[in-house]
């Protein structure tokens, strides 16, 4: 019974070798098929990284959302400086400084002059002003007495009610005030004549000074017999030591008047 057996399974396999043989013959010629002859091991294809991680993404979309708070931010801060109402000093600190961009612009080629020179010659400025004011009441004043002396204004000193030496007098005070009041344009023009290649450097720092100065000042509607105003249009600053000053008594104006309040 076994060698019948055995002798079916050679019948069967030799019948069916014909049609095995082709099917081997496929599977071997695909790579991929387990029974290839030839197969060899694959060697896991790398994955492409993403461009983009989740991290990346994160600092992507705060990026955005920091960049769109900025912007509404500067919108409201836009929208508040134009509606909310400007004071006096506010404007006029923005035209002076206006003034200093428009002077310095008009004056870009020439050599920028220091803050101590230009106290300097401030100062230079101001005492020849003295001197001219001076000197022109003087003759103003012997001139007009001169004049007054011959008789000519007669018919005026009559009518003032008054002794005439009295009359001629106070005529003669007005001539030395006018010659006062003449004194610092003429000055000026004396001081611009011998310094003349400091003019333009001069005229921008003046704006430059002045625009500090009314952004700085302190609101003189709160000035009282106890708090006086300190030096509002900063002629008594002389130097840069001196500014300095003028800002702490600027900021202490304030502070006693917040006591005050």
């Amino acid at each position: 019974m076994l060698s019948s057996t055995a002798t079916m399974l050679r019948a069967g396999v030799s019948r069916s070798s014909g049609a095995l043989q082709p099917m081997l013959l496929r599977s071997a010629a695909c790579p991929c098929s387990p029974f290839s002859m030839n197969t060899k091991l694959q060697q896991p294809t790398s994955v492409r990284p993403l461009s983009t991680t989740p991290s990346a993404l994160v600092l992507r979309f705060r990026a955005q959302q920091q960049a769109q708070t900025q912007a509404q931010q500067q919108l409201r801060r836009a929208s508040s400086s134009s509606t909310r109402p400007r004071s006096d000093a506010e404007l006029d600190a923005n035209a002076a400084e206006a003034a200093a961009a428009a002077q310095s612009a008009a004056h870009a080629g020439e050599p920028v002059l220091d803050w101590n020179t230009f106290f300097k010659l401030r100062k230079t400025r101001r005492r020849v002003q003295l001197a001219f004011s001076v000197i022109m009441t003087l003759v103003t004043s012997g001139v007009g007495g001169a004049v007054l002396s011959t008789g000519v204004a007669d018919s005026l000193v009559s009518q003032v009610p008054l002794e005439p030496m009295f009359a001629i007098g106070l005529m003669t005070a007005s001539f030395g005030a006018l010659g006062w009041l003449m004194g610092p344009p003429i000055g000026a023009m004396v001081f611009n004549a011998l310094k003349s290649k400091y003019r333009g450097q001069m005229a921008i720092k003046e704006s430059q000074f002045f625009a500090r100065i009314k952004k700085h000042r302190v609101d003189p509607s709160a000035s009282s017999m106890g708090n006086p105003v300190p030096d509002f249009y900063g002629e008594k600053i002389s130097s840069v030591a001196g500014y300095r000053q003028w800002l702490k008594d600027q900021r202490a104006f304030n502070k006693k008047r917040t006591t005050f309040v």
